[in-house]
């Protein structure tokens, strides 16, 4: 069910693109340093993590190679798009380590030799900062890897380097620039430099799109991986609550953050997934998600997953606010029944907006001043050991951290108490939670769906977009709910705007539905194949 897998072959230092899709081993003395030519060209942005491990078991390619061509490929195209803010220095003799395992048949597990970028606000204990896209934080010294960092060493990844945010995870002031940090600048769209790439996990995002690594990681508080996704024509996972741990990864709120693959593919986004689900002792939310997806994730990989299934269609709020999205829509959704859906109108979730002001935020911002200051306060290194030592840095190093927008959710945010044991956070984290459960499970039993499909996003609007476009602003969020009930959602490519700028397609479902929603946006995915490779236009057309 897995499309044709793209195949090369070796002779000397020369790789070539063979029609006949037969493999010719490396000779025994080929060249490590070199980096074949066809990865680093179309071929290499077709591949799927599957197709690499097949080429390096055939030896018609090394994971040293690969990781070369990725490199080079950042060195190219990253001083456009500001998508990565720094590479691994270990990320070679990684890759040799890999290589050498292959050879003895040690290989570790289903991404052995692929180089993955991760997000930068994800802690590694070896040479490279963990910033969250701020200098506060230059000095800061992990003293081990996040939990889903390990479990990616664990499956054989090559952590190549992080990519770069919306600097602390967009949650610093209200009019944040999306994709912007301090450390790493200002992230492009791939598609049309001008335009964003949506945030927080833009750096993932546009590294995933313009393909600087096989694989990236982003985290998703509300929107920061599906709304970066859409942008960037990739496939974005925002897993259900606690399936993928937390733990030492920059928080927001353990009630919303969520790690998830951001990918080219949806069966890259599956065997990414799988490896980093796992139950952590120090994430108690994990514990609740063992054993929610299957033990393999090629279940998931189907073209007939749709048929027979009910999905319903939300449009209130979304509609009739873009031509585009709308044709675009309307063509995904035609797309679902031809797969043998049955679509259901009228699947529309309630507004969140009421929710937000009296219950949701004040909940994020006591979540938020408790979660980040114990995250600073036991992570080593020289760096403000609270919320309170962030904002006086920021004010002394304006000129930088504060050179494009302010920080009044900092503010707002160490003005409350930070307790979560206290009743009148816990009321409206629960009313919060509530609504966002309710909104989605009501609606899923009403229909008796298996699913709610959406607009993800609208087209991006300019880089230096920081709201106030009352037609833009009016389309509804469609990661809130998902966002405060933790349940899961699923961002894939759906086509482009007349400007060439790529929509996205959403699917939605209630707690640990993330197997099942795979396995849609798989059929979707593969009837479609809506994606095309970025071109890197100065401005729309």
């Amino acid at each position: 069910m897995r499309s044709t897998a793209a195949r090369w072959s070796v002779r000397g230092a020369a790789v070539g693109l063979v029609a006949a899709c037969a493999f010719t081993a490396l000779p025994a003395r080929a060249s490590t340093d070199v980096v074949p030519a066809a990865l680093l060209g179309a071929v290499l942005d077709r591949v799927t993590v599957l197709d690499l491990q097949q080429g390096m078991d055939a030896r018609v390619f090394t994971s040293e190679q690969v990781t070369r061509a990725y490199l080079r490929r950042i060195d190219t195209l990253n001083p456009r798009l500001n998508a990565v803010l720094g590479v691994n220095p270990d990320a070679v003799e990684l890759a040799r380590q890999s290589d050498a395992r292959r050879r003895e048949h040690r290989s570790r597990g289903p991404l052995e030799g692929i180089p993955v970028l991760i997000k930068g606000n994800t802690d590694t204990a070896d040479r490279q900062p963990t910033t969250a896209g701020s200098t506060a934080l230059s000095e800061a010294k992990p003293a081990k890897d996040a939990f889903l960092v390990s479990r990616l060493r664990e499956a054989g990844a090559v952590i190549l380097g992080k990519a770069n945010l919306s600097i602390w995870s967009n949650f610093r002031g209200s009019d944040a620039l999306a994709g912007w940090s301090a450390t790493g600048g200002q992230t492009r769209n791939p598609y049309v430099l001008d335009r964003s790439p949506c945030g927080s996990s833009s750096g993932s995002a546009a590294a995933a799109a313009a393909n600087l690594a096989a694989i990236t990681i982003g985290t998703d508080t509300d929107g920061s991986i599906v709304c970066p996704a859409a942008m960037t024509s990739t496939v974005g996972v925002k897993p259900s609550l606690g399936l993928v741990s937390r733990t030492g990864v920059v928080p927001i709120t353990s009630r919303h953050d969520s790690p998830g693959p951001i990918t080219r593919s949806v069966t890259d986004a599956a065997v990414t997934l799988w490896a980093l689900h796992g139950t952590d002792p120090a994430d108690p939310d994990s514990a609740a998600a063992a054993g929610a997806l299957p033990a393999d994730y090629t279940r998931v990989l189907r073209t007939d997953a749709l048929r027979g299934k009910r999905i319903g269609v939300w449009r209130k709020g979304h509609q009739g606010i873009d031509p585009d999205a709308d044709r675009v829509f309307d063509a995904s959704v035609a797309k679902l029944r031809d797969l043998g859906a049955t679509v259901v109108e009228g699947a529309d979730l309630p507004d969140f907006q009421e929710v937000v002001v009296p219950h949701l935020l004040p909940a994020v911002l006591t979540e938020f001043k408790h979660d980040l200051d114990a995250y600073l306060a036991k992570t080593p290194g020289s760096h403000p050991k609270n919320l309170t030592g962030l904002i006086e840095y920021n004010r002394r190093h304006a000129d930088v951290e504060l050179a494009t927008f302010g920080q009044d959710l900092f503010e707002m945010a160490d003005k409350t108490d930070g307790d979560i044991t206290d009743p009148e956070y816990r009321s409206h984290r629960e009313a919060a939670t509530t609504a966002g459960r309710q909104g989605i499970d009501d609606v899923l039993a009403a229909h008796r769906l298996d699913a709610i499909v959406t607009p993800t996003e609208l087209p991006a609007p300019p880089v230096d977009y920081q709201g106030g476009d009352p037609v833009r602003d009016s389309f509804a969020g469609t990661s809130r709910h998902t966002s405060a009930a933790g349940y899961p959602h699923l961002s894939v490519p759906a086509g482009f705007s007349r400007e060439g700028l790529p929509l996205g397609l959403s699917f939605l479902g209630t707690r640990f539905s993330d197997a099942k929603l795979l396995s849609f946006a798989y059929a979707y995915e593969q009837a479609t194949h809506a994606r095309k490779a970025p071109r890197y236009l100065p401005t729309a057309k």
